[in-house]
């Protein structure tokens, strides 16, 4: 089946500065085939190092398995140079999805009034997808938290150990982690009741509000933030689909059906949002393959099409509702103790993920399977 990528920018965007990728992500980057290059662009993670600066607490994670940070775009751009030529379209921005009541098929209607009827649709538009919202699923749900994100470049090499450290002061946690011996990626976490619209884009005065936020961190911190590359911050309210919702939501309608944040937008406590993602990409195209056959493609085969793309798609559910209920109770839990303040809730949390995920590192020995 001949597929196309519809995306809304004019070129390959690299929106959120970098992405870590644990090691089931590696697993499915295996399988599609251009792991090797990836490797070749980050500097591996041994560990994780968690720093609570007002208790003088530290505490290390050892053996995370394969975990690299790399530039976004670097990720986009390799991905995308393993398609056919063609393959992504550039400038097309969905407004609307409708189904073709004469033949089932979805029809996806462009902002510039242009319309694309497709066999098969899967939404990959993120936390405000267009194609969940015709599927019927709820919309995402705010934390009360803001993410800031940024690179800082080093021309002469840091000296930051190859680590991912988390440091919390009060309710603002400040998270570091090195892509190359000249290159580290940072966010901070903060509270906050700002509605979106609210929100500042202005790169300088984010780096100037957040420089303010962390005032109380080590200098190192202070001047990693203040050195930012301007063009790679950005400001962001985090959401998530609530664990109840992935546990009940139906994710077909006809050969219709998410996958990424579209599908299961969490929060970045655990880093595997673009994991999570490409275990999606991996299964989908496992179930199509193993059910459509090239003789479902004629015109003939039109409702048999239908059928088997269906059943595809809603044993790719099947197969993903399980993975991504675990991954979001355990950022949704996460997020509760970052953002609450209320002992007893936070208590609560502590206790689940103490019952739940006793072991810190399991969310990443998930294997996605063979493509």
């Amino acid at each position: 089946m001949r597929s196309i990528i519809l995306e809304k920018s004019e070129t390959l965007r690299d929106t959120g500065a970098a992405i870590g990728i644990r090691a089931n992500g590696w697993r499915a980057l295996d399988q599609l085939g251009v792991a090797s290059e990836l490797r070749h662009k980050a500097v591996t993670i041994p560990r994780i190092r968690d720093v609570w600066i007002d208790v003088g607490k530290q505490e290390e994670i050892p053996e995370v398995g394969e975990l690299r940070c790399m530039k976004r775009n670097d990720l986009i751009k390799i991905l995308a140079d393993a398609l056919p030529p063609g393959t992504v379209r550039f400038g097309c921005q969905i407004v609307s999805v409708n189904m073709d009541q004469e033949n089932a098929y979805p029809t996806l209607r462009l902002y510039d009034g242009k319309s694309i009827q497709a066999k098969v649709l899967i939404g990959c538009d993120g936390s405000r997808s267009i194609v969940a919202e015709f599927l019927g699923l709820k919309t995402a749900k705010p934390f009360s938290l803001l993410a800031v994100r940024g690179l800082a470049n080093y021309p002469n090499g840091h000296a930051y150990p190859h680590e991912f450290t988390r440091m919390r002061r009060g309710k603002i946690m400040v998270g570091r982690i090195p892509i190359t011996n000249n290159l580290v990626y940072w966010f901070v976490l903060q509270q906050s009741t700002q509605s979106d619209e609210n929100l500042t884009h202005d790169p300088e005065t984010i780096k100037r509000s957040t420089s303010n936020i962390v005032s109380g961190f080590p200098s190192d911190v202070i001047e990693m933030i203040e050195g930012a590359e301007v063009d790679s911050l950005s400001l962001t309210h985090l959401r998530h689909r609530a664990p109840w919702d992935l546990l009940l939501t139906t994710f077909r309608k006809g050969t219709v059906t998410v996958a990424g944040d579209a599908m299961h937008v969490m929060g970045p406590f655990l880093g595997q949002g673009g994991s999570a993602a490409l275990e999606d990409a991996v299964v989908l195209a496992r179930c199509l393959g193993q059910r459509i056959r090239a003789e479902d493609l004629s015109n003939g085969g039109r409702q048999i099409l239908i059928d088997e793309a269906g059943e595809a798609i809603d044993q790719y559910v099947k197969e993903r509702r399980k993975r991504v209920v675990a991954l979001s109770t355990r950022t949704y839990v996460t997020g509760l103790l970052l953002e609450t303040r209320s002992q007893l809730v936070k208590f609560a949390a502590i206790v689940l993920l103490a019952i739940l995920f006793r072991d810190p590192i399991s969310h990443t020995k998930y294997d996605c399977g063979r493509l």
